[in-house]
């Protein structure tokens, strides 16, 4: 049973939020019409990511905890995890803005963002020697950049909301991902190309990448809703 792990991990990530789905104060299924081509693109910008560092030697999974299935050199449960994961941070975020209707962080999200922006700037010049650490980071630092030209941090407010709550679940799901938990990681990094700062047993560099994720999901899904919101004004 030790094969499923990995898909049993997918399974339980999109398991409430699916079934929650449907509920009528949320009515998260109704705007899967803007939350799955938003998945669709992360997951592509993602998935080359992904590919890249698997065959280059940043990381690599364990057969062990895996069914065995991969396309693209990739398990299958690789592609299964862009598209549970970034469902269930979004479900968090609709959740959070549907109960919590003051934007709480929305005074500190500016200041926030104007801190993070330089400062993964300059992690990700300084180790330009380590792959994970470079590229995550300046990933982050353009993704950061990109959202706020585009909302002026209309968003961000809530953004961070659903990041801190969603490291919950992220301790959880990424920590057994990285060896919490079991005998072995399902994730195998290759130190060289890191800081070797752990959060547990997860690299320091993953909370960061979750926030891209996450980020350019909510990005590119607040755009497809806004963009339908003014067609659906003119058409009044």
């Amino acid at each position: 049973m030790e094969k499923f792990l990995y898909l049993t991990l997918n399974l339980l990530t999109v398991a409430f939020p699916l079934v929650r789905s449907f509920e009528s104060r949320i009515q998260y299924a109704k705007k899967w019409y803007a939350l799955f081509p938003a998945i669709g693109i992360t997951s592509l910008f993602f998935l080359v990511w992904d590919h890249w560092f698997t065959v280059i030697g940043v990381w690599e999974f364990n057969p062990r905890y895996l069914t065995g299935i991969y396309i693209f050199e990739l398990p299958i449960e690789e592609w299964l995890f862009f598209l549970t994961v970034p469902f269930a941070c979004v479900f968090i975020y609709e959740v959070l803005n549907y109960f919590i209707k003051n934007d709480i962080l929305g005074s500190v999200a500016r200041p926030i963002t104007f801190i993070l922006i330089p400062a993964f700037l300059i992690i990700g010049l300084l180790n330009l020697d380590k792959w994970y650490t470079s590229v995550n980071f300046l990933v982050a630092t353009a993704m950061l950049s990109i959202h706020y030209i585009f909302y002026q941090g209309k968003y961000l407010g809530r953004f961070y909301l659903a990041y801190m709550v969603s490291m919950i679940p992220f301790l959880f799901v990424n920590g057994i991902l990285t060896g919490s938990f079991i005998e072995e990681p399902v994730v195998i990094y290759n130190n060289a190309e890191n800081l070797g700062i752990r959060l547990f047993t997860i690299p320091i560099e993953d909370t960061v990448y979750s926030m891209t994720l996450l980020l350019m999901n909510i990005t590119i899904y607040e755009r497809i809703r806004n963009t339908k919101t003014i067609q659906t004004v003119k058409s009044l």
